[in-house]
Formats: C-alpha cells, structure tokens, sequence
C-alpha cells in the first residue's frame, strides 16, 4: 500500500533550510536570544506531547520501512528509562487487528501528531461517517450487542502473549488469548505440540519433551492418507487437551468466544506424520449435537501451514465429508473469521461451479444441496454473488455459460488438497457406543 508523504514545510528542516526566505524587519531588530527562543518552540512543542496519552493519532514506521497511521491503544514504562519514556501498543488503522504490536518512540512520528489532531478537529461526526465507524468496529462481531463488543475490545485491545513456540516453529500470535493470568506478559510461550501442554521456559519445555509419551493428539485416527492424518478428539474425554486447543487457536482467531466447557465438542485435528511423530497444522471443531445443523463451529490453519490447501482440505472434511456420512447438510457456525469466509466463499465457488460444468441440462438448488451437503441457503448466496441467478419469464434459473463458469472456476485459484474418502474411517457421533 503506498503511504503519501504528510510532511510539510512546518516539520521538515532539510525543506527549510533550502528555502531562502528574507527576515522581516521584526527579526532584525530583536534580539539574537529571542530569535533562538522562537526557533526551538516548535521543538518544545514537540516535546510538550510526550509521553503520548492513549488514544492519540500518530504515525509509526512499519516493517516495510515507511510510515502508517496508528492509534495508540495502551502504553508502558520503560525499565529504567526517564518520565518520558514510554513504550506504545499501537493499532494500524489501515490493517487487521493481527498486526498490532508493541513499538518505541523511535518509531514514531512525533510531527504527525498535530497535523492528525487537527485534521480530526475539523472532521464532522456525520451520519455517515458514524455508521461507517460503527460498521469497522462491529466487523466480524455481529452477534455481541454494543455492550458486550465494548467489553470484548477493552479485555483484548492488547496481546498478552508475544510469540510461541509449537513443534519446529516460532510464530508470532496475532491477539489476545484467555490464558490463566500468571501466563499474561510472557514474552514467549512454549507448546508441546502432541500434548498442547505450555509453559514460560525452555528448560520446563524440555524436560517435558523426554517425559511425554504421546507422538499424536489424545483420540483416535480416523483418516491416513500419505504423510496426512485427521484425529479426532471427544472434548469430555480430553478435557484439558480441548481447552489448550482452545487457548491457542484464540492467539490466532479474533472472533473466537472461548469455551472451557469443551464436553459439548468433537475436535478434529490434521496433522503431517513423520518418523518424529503427528505434527499439528490445523483443526477444525463441531458441536456433538447441533440444533441449528452447524457442522462446523471452529477452524484454523496454524501461520506456518497457510497458503498451502490445508484451509480448503479442513472445509472439505469438516463441513461436508464428515455431513455426507451423517446423510446431513449443514453450514459453518458464524461469523466466521475473515480468512474462514475467504476459504468458504473459495471453496463452495469451486463445489458448485465444477458441479453446474457437468450438469448441462437444468439443476434445481435441492439438487445442489443434496449433491454437496452445502446448505441452501449458502448456495443461494454464493449463486447471487457470482452473478448466476437468472431471471427470466417470471422464474429463476441457473446460468450455466461454460465460458463464465471456467472463468469463476479459474479465480477460486489452485482447489487444495483432495480428501481421498477410501481412508475415511469414521462413525457418526450419534451411531457411537
């Protein structure tokens, strides 16, 4: 994204120093001390912001070496440091809450600040401007009420764990997790990735490590294809195994309402094998029992395993494989993250659209639905915004054009990983003794 540059005449003395502009007759005659005075206060009103109160505008150096705007959600004294020196938590306005982090002030544009307060000042709260407003905040949020999103965003504006380590892997967290509170301001957490077990040091890591005896998670295996295999995990079994799943998948999911009542949860979790043992690269939950016909509540592809066809694999397994043999259909809990409705909206494009290729002659949506598990209604919504509902002489149809067809089916991209059905070998909760 290009940053225009803000800087102007006022806060840039390499500018100013070139322009050549005559003193006044004011300058001449005062003193050279009053002179000096007038030229540092600019300086001293730089000075006068810090530290920076939450809540205030500035702009901040990212990791691509250019300057973005911010809003400062919460700060910090540094260790040993003057009155004034503070560490920021900043959110980039322009970006996901997943990017917030912790800066110093040497990050910070300090000329930003008065160019930011004063463009705010002469910003009329509109109706529109407020809804729109209104419309950032609640994003990915529509089933809290205003109350209960003030509390959510004021108990995770900032993240308690920095980074962890899972298997092979160093990954950075992108928000707040519940974790017990002699957990909170961990630089790093350390996961055993079969037992999901954490804890604050290394040397606790490792000594786990030689005494723990698993090598996959705690349930039965129930596909193998290759080097990939699904477990799934009954919550009420693995009580504690279900709520560490819970606690990191929160580092990565912002959406996710954390249970610790995981009794309720069936867990599925795919992992790559090796001669080391089953190492984690996703999971996905559902509820045992469902009266809303959601077939899947949770979902996640760890950081380092994304962009690989492990999120369209998961969906495929989750939400229909596993619907097929309950001779159910079904639609994912919402809301969704935004990365889950990108897979989602991904993957029932290319269902439908590889379908409606080899049906030349008229389908109806219950056609559809029974082919797929897919709900109706999330057919419909996907055939709306694909532009392939027709109306014509009082009736809706489905467009079947193979060039507009090939060319959605082209923009879904790469289809992921096939799951093979052979090496599924699984009872439905509900037929289990």
């Amino acid at each position: 994204m290009e940053t225009p540059s803000k800087t102007d005449n006022a806060s840039n003395p390499t500018r100013n120093a070139n322009h050549h502009q005559q003193p006044d007759d004011g300058d001449l005659d005062s003193p050279a001390s009053d002179r000096v005075s007038r030229q540092n206060r600019p300086r001293k009103r730089k000075a006068d912001v810090l530290p920076f109160k939450v809540g205030m505008r500035v702009s901040c150096r990212w990791r691509d070496g250019k300057f973005h705007p911010v809003k400062i959600i919460e700060r910090r004294k540094v260790h040993d440091g003057g009155p004034n020196d503070y560490e920021y938590y900043v959110h980039y306005t322009e970006f996901d809450r997943r990017l917030d982090e912790w800066v110093k002030l040497e990050q910070l544009g300090l000329d930003s600040v008065e160019n930011v307060a004063e463009k705010e000042k002469s910003l009329k709260m509109t109706r529109h401007r407020k809804r729109k407003i209104d419309e950032i905040n609640v994003k990915g949020h529509e089933e809290l009420d205003a109350a209960s999103l003030r509390e959510h965003e004021k108990s995770t504006k900032v993240k308690n764990i920095a980074t962890i380590e899972l298997g092979r892997y160093e990954i950075d967290t992108w928000y707040f997790s519940p974790f017990p509170p002699e957990y909170n301001g961990c630089l790093k957490l350390y996961f055993c990735e079969f037992c999901l077990n954490f804890m604050k040091r290394k040397e606790q890591h490792q000594r786990h490590m030689r005494k723990c005896d698993l090598k996959h998670p705690p349930g039965n295996e129930i596909y193998r294809s290759g080097t990939l295999s699904m477990f799934e995990v009954d919550g009420k079994k693995n009580k504690v195994y279900g709520q560490n799943l819970c606690c990191l998948a929160k580092l990565f999911l912002d959406h996710k309402t954390l249970f610790y009542d995981v009794d309720l949860f069936l867990f599925y979790i795919l992992c790559e094998c090796d001669d080391r043992g089953c190492h984690m690269v996703g999971y996905f939950s559902k509820e045992k029992h469902s009266k809303e016909s959601y077939n899947l509540a949770c979902i996640l592809t760890l950081p380092p395993y994304q962009r690989k066809g492990y999120g369209k694999f998961l969906i495929a397994f989750s939400a229909y494989e596993l619907s097929k043999k309950e001779g159910k259909v079904g639609t994912p809990e919402r809301p969704l993250s935004d990365l889950g409705l990108l897979s989602y909206r991904g993957y029932w494009t290319r269902v439908l659209v590889k379908i409606l290729k080899q049906h030349k002659s008229d389908i109806s949506i219950r056609e559809l639905s029974d082919l797929t598990g897919i709900m109706a209604v999330d057919i419909l919504t996907t055939l709306h915004s694909l532009e392939l509902i027709r109306y014509r002489k009082g009736e809706h149809s489905i467009s079947t054009d193979p060039k507009v067809l090939d060319r959605h089916l082209e923009a879904t991209g790469r289809g992921g990983l096939e799951v093979d059905v052979s090496e599924l070998v699984w009872t439905p909760f509900e037929e289990q003794d």
